[in-house]
């Protein structure tokens, strides 16, 4: 293989497309999880432009790129699936029958350790290092918003009925309700923040939006629009108040679901539910194939889904001292982490708990 490595900004127009061009090919080749939008120039480039770590290792053969590794590097040579913690898609962009060596790409990249969490299928020689898989729920919406509404009618009969209840008794109660699934109102982008930074305080989870540098990655990709890529903005409104908003990444074919949001204040309509029926909709509309809801389990996606992907966590490591030290620390923190998430005697009194202190923090 032959491997050079550039900072994201430093791509050729010709490597972009490139690139752009693997990704539109991924669904007839074979390997549809390559056109997640997570995996595209786009999100690396907007990632650059917030975290001086990020790089991209280009693999040529014969001076054509056949494959696009993007990570993140610490001086110690730690590398992390680029944008670690917020992306829920990783791996490598090629072609197909592509082969590659785990090991020697990593010493190409100067790494000695890769960690990631959301490895898509069919990364083989990363998945040697995989020390677990996860479910990533799935909504088919290739045949149409029709027929994905008759799957959801006869898989969760009850659910579909009593979300599509409260969408009427809603627009009866608060006036027309309508959707927007492409909003390019800044503010309203700043609404959806505000709610979603208030609900992770609410439910005492870490505050994402509490880093400077996710912040700036979002605000970066509302703005980033190309024939391939968008950062979309979907609303649900009441006359012209939001109710429920949504912010996500949009490849060709895939909605990767990302932050979504409501006013609490009208919870009892769960707009969250109606706005996500809505999305599911314009997806069909906009001639998607399937909208990813992202690794973890919430009864809201298992109601739904129509089938799940799979994505891996791990590291892929070589000898090395600072990538045994890495394991070392980063292991038990995971094992930990995944078995509460596993175990419902264990996760449900620790939501509780979460939840109570960040009840108690809005009362201070």
């Amino acid at each position: 293989m032959n491997i050079s490595v550039y900072r994201p900004g430093e791509l050729t127009a010709a490597d972009r497309a490139a690139w752009t061009a693997l990704q539109s090919r991924a669904v007839a080749d074979g390997s549809p999880q390559l056109a997640n939008p997570f995996l595209a120039p786009e999100f690396a480039l907007a990632v650059g432009r917030c975290r001086g770590s990020a790089r991209i290792a280009v693999v040529r053969e014969d001076g054509e790129p056949v494959g696009f590794f993007p990570y993140q590097r610490t001086p110690l040579g730690v590398g992390r699936a680029i944008g670690l913690g917020v992306s829920d898609a990783q791996g490598l962009v090629h072609g197909p029958g592509f082969q590659w060596d785990a090991r020697e790409l990593l010493l190409a990249c100067g790494l000695s350790v890769w960690e990631f969490d959301h490895l898509v299928e069919g990364q083989k020689p990363f998945e040697t290092g995989a020390s677990g898989s996860y479910a990533s729920p799935v909504v088919d919406v290739e045949q149409g918003f029709g027929a994905y509404l008759a799957t959801l009618r006869k898989q969760s009969p009850k659910f579909t009925r009593t979300t599509l209840a409260k969408e009427r008794r809603m627009s009866r109660d608060l006036g027309d309700v309508r959707y927007v699934h492409d909003e390019r109102d800044p503010d309203v982008l700043r609404t959806l923040v505000g709610w979603k930074s208030a609900q992770y305080r609410r439910t005492g989870r870490s505050d994402r939006f509490a880093r400077p540098w996710i912040s700036l990655l979002v605000e970066q990709l509302f703005h980033t629009r190309t024939e391939s890529f968008a950062g979309l903005l979907s609303v649900l409104y009441a006359g012209d108040r939001p109710l429920a908003a949504h912010f996500g990444l949009r490849s060709r074919s895939v909605l990767a679901c990302w932050f979504p949001a409501y006013d609490p204040s009208f919870a009892k309509y769960s707009p969250g539910l109606v706005l996500h029926l809505r999305m599911a909709e314009g997806a069909a509309a906009g001639g998607l194939a399937y909208l990813d809801l992202g690794r973890g389990e919430k009864a809201y996606k298992d109601s739904l889904k129509t089938r799940e992907l799979s994505v891996s966590e791990g590291w892929v490591t070589r000898r090395h001292p600072v990538a045994l030290g890495h394991r070392i620390r980063r292991a038990p923190v995971r094992a930990l982490r995944n078995t509460v998430l596993a175990r419902p005697e264990l996760f449900e009194p620790a939501d509780r708990l979460l939840k109570r202190m960040g009840r108690i923090r809005e009362g201070e």
